[in-house]
């Protein structure tokens, strides 16, 4: 069985990361989506809520499994059973960065990285924009996927 990771904090899940969950589906026989937990890092939304939002989004798909983890992305991704780690980029900043990390999870975990490009349209969607829409009280409904904003 091709199992994937994508992972990521998403605090809070996008649009852009759901279309590169669907892009990827097609690839993998199982696809489980890592809620990165760093506690150097502050979050708006509890890892709880993350995981909960993104199970009810794809609620309809048993492909798909969400999980947190608190350790290396490679020691999540052996711990799995996955063969690679899913990861989207929308700038040459995001490619330099996840091409480093690839580089360093292939030399210490012998698993490969596959690299989506993001679509256009979702190019400026970032989770930190939108946090910083939430923050200001500003609608960012359109930059969330439907089924998973409501789940608490």
């Amino acid at each position: 069985m091709k199992t994937g990771i994508f992972v990521g904090s998403f605090d809070p899940f996008t649009v852009g990361h759901d279309a590169i969950v669907r892009r990827a589906l097609p690839l993998f026989d199982k696809i489980i989506i890592g809620v990165g937990v760093n506690e150097r890092k502050k979050f708006m939304y509890s890892a709880q809520v993350r995981v909960r939002r993104i199970e009810a989004l794809y609620a309809d798909e048993p492909r798909i499994e969400v999980k947190s983890y608190t350790d290396l992305t490679v020691d999540f991704a052996r711990r799995e059973g996955a063969q690679f780690i899913i990861k989207g980029v929308r700038s040459i900043k995001d490619f330099e960065y996840e091409r480093e990390q690839a580089d360093i999870n292939r030399k210490i975990g012998g698993i490969d990285t596959v690299l989506f490009y993001a679509e256009p349209q979702y190019e400026s969607v970032s989770s930190s924009m939108v946090r910083e829409l939430i923050h200001f009280g500003k609608d960012a409904g359109e930059f969330i996927p439907r089924k998973a904003e409501g789940a608490e």
